[in-house]
């Protein structure tokens, strides 16, 4: 065991979109901030393939179980296996946990989708009588939401729809064209009384005005305001041309390794350690933090890093097995877990799909639909009255996001053609090919799921991982209502695909547990040390601060208590800069020694 000579005021594990935001809330502060990374340093603009084409790459760029998101993905080192650091699943659960080894995390490779969570979402409790309520109001995260939106570039509209929040004027980008499929989509959703609107993706689709976005983040502080011009002059607009999930090497989309290191790295305030597996929090006598314990994965090293503050943003569940794994006299049951609550109601994002093909798409001319990678437009819930009339069997509601038509072509753009062609071959199926490629579109769900207490992770008894530190076993149960919810989705795709005068070219079900995506699958996992008002019944109170341990919090995931329909991240940064903002004043009023 070795120790780090270095004195800091914070350490932040993790990098991705919490442990990037709370990294460069705290250095442009002042702060001294060590983060340490478990995965390997990764440059997004020296190492992202952005205009290599599927041509170019084995399959035609398909996935294959180690690139499930395509030979071209972002997540260099990671995914659902990550070699030497294995997880295990109780009996009859086949929990998937995606794990991003690098530095920047899952900021590198996601979808973008950057919707706010509404009134409602924040307080789902008082609303249906089920899950739990937030110890804060869609009010307190606002303006957090309309910083965070400025600071990454968020392009969209506001559309004034319920529990749909606005942001403020000034603050989205303007959205992109919708494409032709996404135009004959709110068509066919109109007499179904679907709303069809722009999406919110962390995209630019024009150059940031670093002259004065600066200022309205960062009044009085010049330092930030330096870092953030600095950091926005050198990101460009986008160009429109390749998928956002390789990463961007122009900076045009947000990743924590183009938007919000660099800027924290410019304060003089940041040091990064890479390869630096936490294992551990450790304590003083009297039970504040003293630092964290960690493996230098290139040495095989175990180190010490000391400082006044841990802050724990590694993902929802691996910073739930950091605090199960930090065991002692004062918390035999893990860190901070005196409710027994570190590792419970663990969530994810409800999902499932169907896939249509649209004659009136067939033989489209050639032309470039290529567009932002994600969506130009999406369908939020829309049902809200019925439900509170209780006119369905579920209780909270899914968000749409849909595409198809003639873009880029892959290793699996042709999926479904063979039950189309009745089996042509040679000249035959060349034609055919070009007269139904771009006549298919995918629409898959993306719903609310209520946390229950069979669905948690805990401390593996036997399993360790190579380095000896053990891992996590996860527990699931869906309940009735995220299985009636994705029937009504499957029935709701092939309604709407009917309307576009199309058929549905994979099944519909009628029995939600036969389309229903995996628990993980969706990785949009959150809970494990959720926030709270008492601190019998959470582990940490509304400014992420651990109720037992005052000098540790956890910013990301897992500080969520519900699990709305829409994708966490925007959350996750917008939560974690309310809490470092919290922090920055206890470190200034001596609250935290």
């Amino acid at each position: 065991m070795s120790r780090t000579d270095d004195a800091y005021d914070v350490i932040v594990v993790g990098s991705g979109a919490a442990g990037g935001m709370s990294a460069y809330v705290l250095a442009c502060e002042g702060i001294r901030v060590l983060m340490l990374e478990a995965g390997r340093d990764y440059d997004p603009v020296g190492e992202t393939p952005m205009f290599n084409l599927p041509k170019d790459a084995p399959l035609r760029g398909a996935d294959t179980p180690d690139k499930p998101f395509g030979f071209y993905d972002a997540t260099v080192d990671g995914g659902w296996r990550v070699p030497g650091e294995p997880y295990t699943s109780g009996e009859g659960v086949d929990f998937l946990w995606w794990r991003a080894r690098m530095l920047g995390g899952r900021t590198n490779h996601w979808g973008r989708i950057s919707l706010r969570m509404g009134e409602y979402d924040f307080k789902p409790r008082s609303r249906d009588g089920l899950g739990f309520d937030w110890p804060m109001s869609y009010a307190d995260l606002a303006p957090y939401y309309d910083k965070t939106e400025t600071l990454i570039g968020v392009y969209g509209s506001n559309e004034g729809l319920e529990n749909t929040p606005n942001s403020s004027p000034g603050v989205l980008q303007p959205a992109p064209a919708p494409r032709a499929d996404e135009l004959l989509t709110k068509n066919g959703c109109e007499p179904l009384g679907i709303p069809v609107i722009p999406a919110h993706l962390a995209i630019l689709s024009e150059k940031q005005d670093y002259r004065r976005l600066p200022a309205y983040l960062h009044p009085s502080n010049r330092l930030a305001q330096k870092v953030t011009q600095d950091a926005m002059q050198a990101r460009a607009a986008c160009f429109w041309a390749t998928p956002c999930g390789r990463g961007c090497s122009i900076k045009a989309n947000f990743q924590s390794t183009t938007v919000l290191l660099p800027p924290a790295l410019a304060t003089g305030n940041l040091t990064i350690r890479t390869d630096a597996m936490v294992y551990e929090v450790t304590l003083h006598k009297d039970g504040r933090t003293s630092g964290v314990r960690y493996v230098d994965k290139r040495s095989g090293n175990h180190v010490t890093a000391q400082a006044r503050v841990v802050v724990l943003a590694a993902s929802a569940c691996e910073s739930a097995r950091i605090l199960l794994n930090s065991k002692s006299a004062a918390f035999p049951d893990g860190l901070a877990n005196g409710s027994g609550l570190v590792g419970k109601y663990l969530m994810d994002t409800v999902g499932a799909g169907v896939r249509g093909q649209i004659p009136a798409m067939e033989n489209m001319p050639a032309h470039n639909a290529d567009g932002a990678s994600g969506m130009h437009m999406y369908m939020p819930w829309w049902l809200y009255q019925d439900q509170a009339k209780g006119e369905l069997d579920f209780a909270r509601g899914y968000h749409i996001e849909f595409g198809g038509g003639r873009r880029m072509p892959s290793g699996n753009s042709f999926t479904g053609l063979e039950k189309l062609t009745a089996g042509s071959y040679g000249k035959q199926f060349k034609d055919d090919c070009r007269r139904y490629y771009g006549s298919f579109i995918g629409f898959s769900g993306r719903g609310e799921m209520i946390p229950n207490e069979d669905c948690y992770c805990e401390i593996d008894p036997q399993e360790k991982d190579r380095w000896g530190i053990p891992v996590l076993r996860f527990q699931w149960r869906w309940s009735d209502h995220e299985l009636n919810q994705v029937r009504h989705m499957q029935h709701t795709f092939k309604d709407i695909i009917e309307a576009m005068g199309g058929r549905t070219t994979t099944p519909v079900y009628d029995d939600g547990a036969d389309a229903i995506k995996k628990p993980g699958e969706i990785i949009h996992e959150v809970g494990g040390a959720r926030m709270g008002a008492d601190p019998t019944s959470s582990v940490l109170n509304q400014y992420c601060q651990a109720w037992e341990v005052p000098n540790l919090f956890v910013t990301d995931g897992a500080a969520f208590v519900s699990n709305a329909d829409k994708n966490p991240t925007l959350s996750i940064m917008a939560v974690a800069w309310r809490a470092c903002d919290y922090l920055v004043q206890e470190l200034r009023s001596r609250n935290i020694a």
